[in-house]
């Protein structure tokens, strides 16, 4: 006893998927890392994404590799601005903390589901 499976339409999506095969996937990602410092560069408010400004400093050190795919700071201060830090007075602490503003997390999470948007979207196009 033998059983023939035969699969209807291999050939369209054989070509469908040739085609998504040809997607610019790089692109996509590149586009929302630039997005990303955009919108670090253009609000100061920090819950929208923003980087928060004091001298500007911060804001004018934001940076994208997109080589690497990295959206990051260069000013050596920028993680304490994210994570928070404990306060000192003439280099002794004081036992204050200031909390993180989570700018960059926060802008990540934005960035997020924009990304998984623009994927979305880039899979339905029927091309």
């Amino acid at each position: 006893m033998s059983i023939k499976y035969e699969l209807a339409g291999a050939e369209t999506l054989i070509s469908a998927l040739r085609a998504k095969g040809n997607t610019n996937w790089k692109q996509i990602t590149n586009d929302n890392l630039l997005e990303m410092r955009d919108r670090a560069v253009a609000t100061s408010n920090p819950g929208m994404g923003g980087t928060p400004v004091d001298t500007s400093e911060l804001r004018q050190s934001v940076s994208v590799d997109l080589g690497s795919g990295v959206v990051g700071y260069t000013k050596d201060y920028a993680p304490h601005v994210e994570f928070g830090h404990r306060e000192f007075f003439f280099g002794m602490p004081t036992g204050g903390f200031v909390p993180g503003q989570w700018f960059l997390k926060t802008n990540l999470n934005i960035q997020t589901k924009l990304y998984q948007q623009d994927l979305a979207d880039e899979m339905k196009k029927g091309d």
